[in-house]
């Protein structure tokens, strides 16, 4: 059998030997599934499930000029950040376009975290290191840490009660007390590991960040007390429901984060790279609008498939599927804003076969509802 060029997370092993079906996505080797997609997705709205998502970028910025530089690269502004607050935001080149879409962190008084998605790292440091030397004459230091760590995320609502029996936070700190969107470090064993109450699936949960060397020991705690192993695939499906974009699909180089329908990311009145087109869409409008659809039944949409008003393709889907959790199908799409007649019903071209679809709000699932 060829060998894989692809990376490998630190905990690939343990993947095989639990059986996962593995596949490539953004030049890593990750686990697609293991028990089955319907099932891992389950355990994430009912009880809890863990990802191996080192395939994700860890990119620390540190020193004085580290906020200004974040406030230029960033839609959503650290101004008025907290020491351990998290953010969501989207890095966009001089014409509005996403470079990527991102969760960061601001770890301490003059450093910040960023996730980049795993596709996009090698061009979001190559984007920090310009503006960076552009700008601030290099003064910001930029180092990239996803090789020597392991990022885990644990999802679902019985994560907090596991966690806590894990992980004791610095300061006896209860996890309970810590915010959505709020950060901290704490101890597992021996190790320090950093966590924030983030993710990608619409549920509670954490994602956590520790050395490689401890990642193991982490692993097997959370699946010896009854934590689901998932892979990318329920990931995608979970991420649909909470119906948040993936780059690739409702993002890319040429959509901003108008066409995109987020808004609520965007600070107005604040200047950052991209910000003089963004804001002349946000007042005037766009070509393309991202909408939320659902079908009956089972028969799924898929990225590239038309959508049709009046007999006519006015746009095109970019994340569809079956949702188990609402027993529907759902997908994510763009339309022409010039085309799109409000009111007028739409259908979908699935493999040939034209059926009826709803316009459906977004999220199509939230938590508590």
């Amino acid at each position: 059998m060829e060998q894989s060029q692809n990376r490998q997370t630190n905990l690939y092993k343990s993947h095989t030997e639990l059986k996962a079906r593995m596949g490539e996505f953004g030049g890593w080797d990750m686990p697609i599934q293991y028990s089955g997609i319907l099932s891992e997705v389950a355990a994430v709205r009912n009880q809890s499930g863990v990802f191996d998502v080192s395939h994700m970028g860890r990119v620390y910025l540190s020193g004085p000029d580290s906020h200004p530089l974040m406030n230029m690269l960033v839609t959503s502004p650290v101004r008025n950040m907290d020491t351990l607050q998290a953010k969501y935001g989207l890095i966009c080149n001089g014409n509005g376009g996403v470079i990527d879409d991102t969760i960061y962190y601001k770890t301490s008084k003059d450093e910040y975290l960023i996730i980049p998605n795993a596709g996009n790292r090698s061009d979001v440091i190559s984007w920090i290191q310009a503006t960076n030397s552009n700008h601030f004459q290099d003064s910001v230091n930029i180092l990239d840490r996803t090789e020597d760590t392991t990022m885990l995320a644990v999802q679902g609502p019985q994560s907090e009660s596991i966690l806590s029996h894990l992980i004791a936070l610095h300061n006896n700190q209860p996890l309970s007390d810590l915010g959505f969107f709020r950060a901290a470090t704490g101890i597992f064993e021996d190790a320090t590991l950093f966590l924030g109450r983030t993710g990608y699936t619409g549920e509670d949960g954490f994602e956590l960040i520790i050395d490689n060397c401890y990642a193991q020991q982490l692993w097997d705690s959370l699946i010896s007390n009854k934590v689901a192993p998932c892979g990318l695939g329920s990931r995608d499906v979970l991420r649909l429901e909470a119906a948040l974009p993936l780059y690739g699909h409702e993002l890319d180089i040429n959509t901003s984060p108008v066409e995109a329908a987020l808004h609520r990311f965007i600070k107005k009145r604040t200047s950052f790279i991209g910000s003089e087109v963004i804001h002349k869409q946000l007042e005037r409008g766009t070509n393309k609008t991202l909408i939320g659809l659902s079908v009956d039944g089972k028969s799924a949409p898929r990225q590239g498939y038309p959508i049709i008003q009046n007999g006519t393709p006015i746009g095109v889907i970019t994340s569809g599927s079956y949702s188990p959790t609402l027993d529907i199908s759902i997908a994510l799409g763009y339309v022409s804003t010039v085309q799109y007649i409000e009111g007028v019903d739409l259908e979908l071209d699935i493999r040939g076969k034209i059926l009826p679809a709803n316009l459906a709000n977004t999220p199509f699932y939230k938590r508590g509802a």
